[in-house]
């Protein structure tokens, strides 16, 4: 059985993320913008390599928020925000060596993508990577529940 997280606790994280990613995207290729996004980058790659809940976002929504909140009225499985942390840690380290390699365009680019994953899903629910994640788990269960068609000779 999956680890159920609190949906909310993936929406603050969101919101987190899409703030540092916006001081990204005004402050770069600046070091301190690379290096913002090369913390941002290991935090994805925390997310995708050990659990959401493993994060320091998580450990602040647990200490700091969720015990001023009422009880969720639902959790939601850990494996599809884990996957979604992992598209992240993709665009995010594409746009971490676009910019250390001077492709300015191509980081601003692929910061903007991880931008707009995060503010989707911090202001409306809306979990990209999530989605994507339960797409390719309908179509594998699928296509591995499809006979094998019959041979002919």
């Amino acid at each position: 059985m999956s680890q159920q997280i609190d949906p909310r606790g993936q929406r603050f994280a969101a919101a987190v993320t899409a703030v540092v990613l916006v001081v990204v995207l005004l402050t770069a290729p600046s070091a301190f913008g690379v290096g913002l996004l090369g913390v941002q980058t290991a935090l994805f790659a925390v997310a995708a390599g050990l659990g959401v809940q493993r994060t320091p976002h998580a450990w602040v929504f647990k200490r700091l928020i969720r015990p001023r909140l009422a009880a969720p009225q639902d959790l939601e499985d850990a494996a599809p925000p884990r996957f979604a942390q992992a598209v992240g840690l993709v665009f995010s380290a594409a746009a971490l060596l676009a910019y250390l390699f001077g492709a300015t365009l191509v980081g601003a680019i692929a910061t903007g993508f991880a931008l707009v994953a995060a503010l989707l899903n911090a202001v409306f629910g809306l979990c990209l990577g999530c989605e994507a994640y339960l797409l390719i788990r309908r179509l594998t269960a699928r296509t591995s529940n499809t006979p094998a068609p019959a041979e002919t000779n």
